[in-house]
């Protein structure tokens, strides 16, 4: 999935004032280092999503025979294949 930075940025200053409000949680750095962080990782993790996606559409697209998107099997083998990635990268 893709998101704009506009989009990430929001996301990133969401998760950063939630960790400021939170008493146990102290800042060794300046908010805007962290919030910068937040939105690498946020943005790292969608381009992996992205990367696994795409992985699992290459393996239904290598079928043999022609898989419809959408149909119940498409869905089903989607999961599956997806899933396998997922587990490859160790999530």
């Amino acid at each position: 999935m893709r998101i704009s930075r506009d989009k990430a940025n929001k996301v990133a200053h969401v998760v950063t004032d939630a960790l400021a409000g939170i008493d146990e949680v102290d800042f060794l750095e300046d908010r805007n280092t962290i919030r910068l962080e937040v939105r690498k990782i946020v943005e790292d993790l969608l381009n992996q999503e992205a990367k696994i996606d795409q992985s699992a559409r290459q393996k239904i697209e290598s079928q043999k025979r022609t898989i419809l998107e959408g149909s119940q099997e498409w869905d089903i083998l989607y999961r599956k294949y997806y899933n396998e990635e997922v587990k490859k990268l160790g999530f």
